[in-house]
């Protein structure tokens, strides 16, 4: 009895208030409450982490400096935890050679299905792999694209090699990769490379491996020289480095191998195939094609590779990523995708008695697919492991055998836990997940009349075929469907006509892990300017990157700790405890508080502090973003925390030429009782902003409280792409028979 629970005893990581749960094993248990009240710090912070920590122990100290480092919680005891796997929505690392097909293991057992079956025979499974000398393309190697530099990106023939002519990193005056051209004694390193002839040019780009003849003294004894363009293309392209992403775009372009049109393959093994298709033809079908023609194959000495194949593509098909092909990167997926992908594979493993944490696994998908992503659960749980969810969907929630709810409310209001037991006692509950699950919302009706509308006629693109579709201006309207049923192809064709159009999505903003919420939105400047009007001090003195910064970590708030062989080691500054800045500055104080700890404050208590800043702080609140700290860095914010940012810049710096928004799933990771203030606030950018306000949405709360609705279907990939409905929510759901339409039925229970 004692080892049927997990155990967490006085966990006080983040905002946590010393609680202690109880996770029963073998079950699907849900961490729910509204956003920002402690479910991931509880969850990841906590439980994931000493799960995570404890295996990284077992390792030697080589191996641990590879792994992810989890810092230490804050928490008394857990006591029975089992072995952990953390499913985030992060996306699946790996570089272009990684497919779905190899990541599943699907590719595999294709392969060993051609080597028995494929005529010709051309030789056993490794012949057929992309990644493998004998089956990929000669002239792309088994990339399917082929990557040249420009040298006129490359060069800036106005300059000589001493002054900078080669535009790319470590080549630069004073790089390292330079010396291997100006110590060669090839060239005259003094003269504008406009002024060189033909030969000399060519010598520098495309030089062959050789021994110089007249080398300075500083040439390296064995080295030998090699060509700009094949000395990059061996140290960045191929190699695929993560380094110099942005400089490699500049100077290169990228177009579909000639030699094999993409499929990555040689023509010897193009040309085996079973019933008229060959390997490249069947990676390129979508799952449910794939299936079928699978199907068709009836020989009793494979049905073993067939019944492997046919459970694999039944995993991802029941996932919803039935529209994805074997052929697909890994790293084009979106967050939602990578996460089921990973989720299916699981299924196909062995192993048992396992802890899966998932983040949000209803991120990106449509009522519709849950029903399968729910199965998968179950499944995983027949299989004797414990399951651990993170989610405010409401299907997921009911699908909990367990559910722990946080709250009540976000930041320092929140780390409690206000409810532990089924569903049917959560419904019936005085939280505010109780509240939100026994109110769903309401269906709009009053939409007034509308006579202007932003209209798309006869599209084409992706799966999109011959569409013609209308937006009424200055109206709310939703665009949903199955994932992969066209609707992120829908909203670029928007963008593409309009150019008014903002589209706000939740991908990473790129910026330096010095910048937080306040630099992102401009607003730093002002809190700068405001102590230092008040302390008749220097603007520069209230900047951690200039002369405010703490002396010994230089204002990055942490030291970094080398190691050699036991890895780097991160700690917190003792020197300014992780304030980033110097002792004097955070001596200066104006209305209680240094700049330092205005960082850690909420937008509610700036907007209360300092009424310089009040407006911005407010839009803050009201965008769901009130309970994180100002200071807090970009790179921790979740997408839908980065998508509510992007939003609130926009509204800050909007010019009256945008009047056109496009919001991708901005209810990701908000809690119902959150989404009902999301709504009115797109209902007041609409009615008093004078904005069109289009949203790529699953939430049924939102989307029935639309002023005009797009459904788009009927599933995905080839088998969607088609507008299902277009009108209002209530004439959807009186009338209409698509999936949205079913499952909007059930949400209202009409």
């Amino acid at each position: 009895m004692r080892n049927e629970y997990i155990k967490i005893q006085g966990a006080r990581t983040n905002n946590l208030k010393n609680i202690t749960v109880n996770i029963p094993k073998h079950q699907i248990t849900v961490a729910t409450g509204v956003s920002g009240s402690g479910k991931s710090s509880l969850i990841f912070s906590t439980l994931a982490a000493t799960s995570q920590r404890q295996v990284n122990k077992t390792y030697s100290a080589y191996v641990q400096q590879l792994l992810p480092q989890y810092p230490v919680p804050d928490v008394d005891r857990i006591e029975n935890l089992p072995f952990s796997i953390v499913v985030t929505q992060r996306a699946i690392s790996g570089n272009i050679r990684s497919t779905v097909g190899t990541f599943t293991d699907i590719y595999t057992a294709l392969r060993l299905l051609f080597s028995r079956m494929a005529k010709p025979f051309i030789g056993y499974s490794m012949v057929y792999s992309f990644n493998n000398t004998e089956g990929m393309c000669p002239r792309c190697e088994g990339l399917g694209i082929v990557t040249s530099i420009k040298a006129a990106a490359l060069l800036n023939k106005n300059k000589s090699l001493n002054g900078g002519a080669i535009q790319f990193p470590t080549f630069q005056p004073g790089g390292w990769r330079l010396s291997r051209y100006t110590e060669s004694g090839f060239f005259d390193n003094d003269l504008p490379l406009k002024d060189w002839d033909d030969k000399a040019i060519h010598l520098l780009l495309n030089g062959e491996p050789q021994k110089p003849q007249r080398p300075t003294p500083k040439w390296p004894k064995t080295a030998k020289y090699l060509g700009l363009i094949p000395r990059i293309e061996d140290a960045f392209i191929k190699q695929d480095a993560n380094k110099y992403q942005s400089d490699i775009k500049r100077i290169t372009e990228t177009e579909r191998c000639p030699a094999c049109e993409g499929t990555r393959l040689n023509q010897k093994v193009l040309l085996a195939k079973i019933n008229g298709k060959n390997i490249a033809d069947c990676s390129a079908m979508s799952m449910t094609v794939l299936k079928q023609w699978l199907a068709t194959i009836n020989i009793a000495s494979l049905q073993p590779i067939l019944s492997e194949l046919d459970t694999k593509i039944s995993h991802l098909m029941t996932v919803g990523l039935d529209y994805l092909s074997l052929n697909r990167t890994t790293s084009s997926l979106s967050g939602g995708e990578s996460q089921r992908l990973k989720l299916a594979n699981y299924l196909n493993s062995e192993l048992n008695d396992i802890l899966y944490i998932f983040d949000e696994p209803s991120v990106g998908l449509h009522p519709h697919d849950l029903i399968g992503i729910n199965k998968i659960f179950k499944l995983l749980k027949e299989k004797g492991n414990t399951l651990v969810i993170v989610d405010h969907d409401p299907q997921i929630i009911e699908t909990a055998d367990y559910i722990i709810n946080l709250g009540e409310r976000a930041g320092n209001q929140g780390g409690y836990v206000t409810f532990q037991g089924n569903y049917h006692d959560l419904v019936k509950s005085d939280t505010l997940t109780g509240k939100a699950l026994r109110d769903s919302g309401e269906i709009t009706t009053a939409h007034g009349s509308v006579s202007d509308f932003y209209a798309l006629e006869h599209v084409s693109k992706n799966n999109l075929n011959d569409i013609s579709v209308k937006i009424p201006r200055q109206r709310l309207s939703v665009i949903s469907g199955v994932a992969g049923s066209g609707k992120s192809t829908l909203i670029q064709c928007f963008k593409d006509k309009f150019k008014q159009t903002t589209i706000l999505d939740q991908k990473q903003v790129h910026a330096s892990e010095r910048s937080n919420m306040l630099t992102y939105l401009g607003l730093f400047d002002d809190l700068r300017q405001i102590f230092a009007n008040a302390t008749h001090q220097s603007m520069s003195l209230f900047s951690f990157n200039s002369k405010g910064a703490c002396p010994i970590c230089k204002g990055k708030g942490v030291i970094k700790l080398d190691l050699a062989y036991m890895g780097d080691t991160v700690t917190i500054c003792d020197a300014c405890n992780g304030q980033r800045y110097s002792p004097e500055v955070r001596e200066l104080k104006y209305r209680g508080f240094s700049i330092a700890e205005v960082l850690q404050l909420t937008p509610a208590s700036i907007a209360e502090t300092y009424p310089e800043l009040k407006q911005p702080m407010m839009m803050l609140i009201q965008l769901e973003l009130g309970y994180l700290q100002v200071g807090q860095s970009l790179n921790t914010l979740s997408g839908g925390e980065l998508q509510r940012l992007k939003l609130a810049k926009f509204l800050f710096n909007r010019s009256s030429e945008h009047d056109l928004l496009i919001l991708d799933e901005p209810t990701s990771g908000l809690h119902e009782s959150n989404i009902q203030h999301l709504i009115h606030l797109l209902k007041q950018l609409t009615n008093e902003a004078g904005l069109t306000v289009i949203v790529v949405e699953h939430n049924l709360r939102l989307i029935g409280q639309a002023d005009w609705l797009i459904d788009i279907g009927p599933f995905a990939g080839m088998n969607g792409g088609n507008i299902m409905f277009e009108g209002t929510p209530e004439k959807l759901i009186k009338a209409g028979d698509t999936l949205t339409a079913k499952a909007m039925r059930k949400y209202f229970k009409v």
